[in-house]
Parts: C-alpha cells; structure tokens; sequence
C-alpha cells in the first residue's frame, strides 16, 4: 500500500432527536395527561489507534465519516433510541487537528487510544417533562441539538525509539535490513527510500526497540528541497539519532561536509528534532581494511571534533552491529520515554458540551 502521512477529512456527528407532544389516550381513562417522550441523543465521532494501519492511505479515498442521529421521541413516555457512533482507526501516532483552527483535537498514541472528534447533539424534549401543577396539559416540545461537523487535518508522525539520518545512499536502509526484518529497497543510487520505513531490532528474548529510516536529506531540505521536511516529522518521537557518514572515498561528498550539512539541516528544522541525544555511525567499513577502521574513525571523530559515541559498522558483513544494538539498548534503558512532542499541544478534554 502506498505511504500516504497526511490527509484531510470532515466528520459529522449525529442530530439528537426531536422530542414530541403526545397525550395518554385509553377508554375510560378522563384527561390521561401527557406522555411525549424525549428523542435520542445523536451519535458522537471517535478515533481510535490501531496496531494493523501504518499509513493514511485510505483517507485520501474516504473523506466523509457520520455518525448516526438520535431517534425521535414516542408516545407511551418512551424515549427515542440513541444514534450509533462511528469509530474510525486510524494509525498510532496521527496527530489530529481541526482544519479552520489548527486547534490540535488529539494525539493517538497508544493502542486501542480513543479520542471524540464530534460530539453528538443532545435530544430534544418531550411535553410530559412539561407537565406541573399550573400546566397539566403541554403542547410544547423541543428540537433536538444538531451535532457537531469538523474538518480535520490528520498528520502520521511514527513511533519509533531510533531514527537514522544522513544523506542519500549513506547506508540506512541496509543498516535496517541487517538488524530487523524490515526489507526496504537498497540500491547503489540515491533516493533509493521515497517513505519511511519502521523495523523491530530484537536485542534478547524480552528486549527490542523500533527503528525508523527516513528519506535522505540534502542540502535545503529544512526548505522543502528534495524530498524536504515531508518527513523530518516522522523523528520528532524518536529518543536518539544515529547520524550515518560513509568513508571518505565511497562518499561523493567528504565526510565532514556531509555531517555538516545533515546537522545544519536538522538545526533548522527545530529543537524537536535537534535536541534530541545524536550518534555518530562511520557505515560501509567492509570497503576498508581492517586494521584501519578504528584508525578512520579515530581520524574522522579528530575532524569533526566529536565527543559523544562513535561507531564503525559494516551492514554487508555485519561487523559492529552487535556492539551498536547492545549500545542502543542500554542507552534506551536508562533514557525512559518523553510523552511531551514537541509541536503538540493537547485539546481540553474538560470542554463543557452542554448546550
């Protein structure tokens, strides 16, 4: 299915329904008195996160999501039937705002998550609750509340502990393949990734985290060069950044101008993505001999005045993974999660419906 992370719809909440004026009709029973019963109360409209959808693909097909109305009010006291709800899955970590506001409605980030996106008109009232000592006989009612109706932008961050970046052809997506089971595509060109691609690293019987490979970036993608700040996003949730660079003489560009323009272009796009623990990982080292892969890392950490972990991994043989893996892991361990993302801000979920 084709990766689509943003979308826009319109949800519609039900009416309530009306309520009725009716009497109590019955042989032998003089002035029976009202019974108009109340109407229904409109269906609301909820989100929910699902673990099955990894994209929005299928809201670029289906844009218009109702939820059913409330039933209208009978005689007999009885009250019209409630409309249903609709609930629309969406993936974990779609970030939900109202398209005319920007008011940010909801951030699905767990698993079976809801959040009401419309709420459904209240019912309409019938004449028996009318009734008193002065006013044995009502003829009036009341019309039930329409419901809420929204456009909504949704916008799909992933959920990832790990985010790799670097510029194109760097090593990525073979990184990935070689410690998960996620198979992106892996070809000797650039842009060989056109969407992000998510992937399990199993690191013991109880330990795993998710990897996440983002599109490469070039120089001006903070402006929308290239592929540009489509994806960017899809790192805000991570809590640490492999940075990739690859030997000096398998690199089109050398190394310390590659790293310079990564980090340049993750400076501009914000704190979000900047603030966040960032490793530096020499890949491709099967295409230097052994006894000098510490000595170009060494050399390259020296060039780029480097001071946090460094690495120097080979995806083709698979040398320094496990160091790498068993690094992250613990790394993860001891950095508990953020639930704060930044760029979100949370509806009120005490906003007062009664109308």
């Amino acid at each position: 299915m084709k990766f689509v992370d943003e979308a826009n719809i319109r949800v519609e909440a039900g009416n309530g329904g009306n309520g009725i004026v009716s009497f109590r009709r019955e042989k032998f029973v003089e002035f029976g008195g009202p019974n108009g019963g109340d109407g229904g109360d409109g269906g609301h409209v909820y989100a929910r996160g699902d673990e099955s959808l990894n994209t929005l693909a299928e809201f670029r097909f289906e844009r218009l999501y109702r939820a059913k109305h409330g039933e209208t009010g009978r005689g007999s006291n009885c009250t019209g039937a409630r409309g249903a709800d609709c609930i629309i899955d969406m993936p974990v970590g779609t970030v939900i705002r109202d398209a005319d506001t920007g008011e940010v409605i909801g951030d699905l980030r767990e698993i079976g998550q809801t959040i009401m996106l419309a709420h459904g008109g209240w019912h309409g009232i019938g004449n028996a609750r009318f009734k008193s000592s002065t006013n044995r006989a009502p003829r009036q009612c009341t019309p039930g509340k329409p419901g809420e109706h929204r456009e909504l932008d949704l916008e799909l961050r992933l959920i990832a502990d790990v985010g790799l970046v670097g510029l194109p052809n760097a090593g990525k997506s073979s990184l990935i393949r070689a410690v998960s089971a996620a198979k992106p595509k892996v070809a000797d060109y650039p842009f060989t990734t056109l969407h992000p691609n998510l992937g399990v690293v199993r690191v013991g019987p109880a330990d795993s985290f998710v990897m996440v490979d983002v599109p490469g970036l070039i120089e001006g993608a903070a402006d929308g060069v290239g592929l540009g700040t489509q994806f960017l996003r899809h790192l805000m949730r991570t809590r640490l950044l492999l940075h990739l660079v690859e030997p000096e003489h398998a690199a089109s560009t050398p190394p310390d101008e590659a790293f310079a323009q990564i980090t340049q272009e993750i400076d501009r796009f914000g704190d979000s993505v900047a603030g966040k623990p960032r490793w530096l990982v020499l890949t491709k080292a099967d295409l230097l001999p052994a006894d000098e892969v510490q000595e170009t890392l060494d050399a390259l950490v020296a060039q780029l005045e480097w001071t946090g972990p460094a690495f120097a991994v080979s995806s083709e043989r698979k040398d320094g993974l496990d160091d790498l893996v068993h690094a992250i892991s613990a790394h993860l361990a001891e950095s508990p999660s953020d639930d704060s993302d930044a760029g979100v801000e949370e509806a009120d979920d005490d906003e007062d419906w009664v109308t």
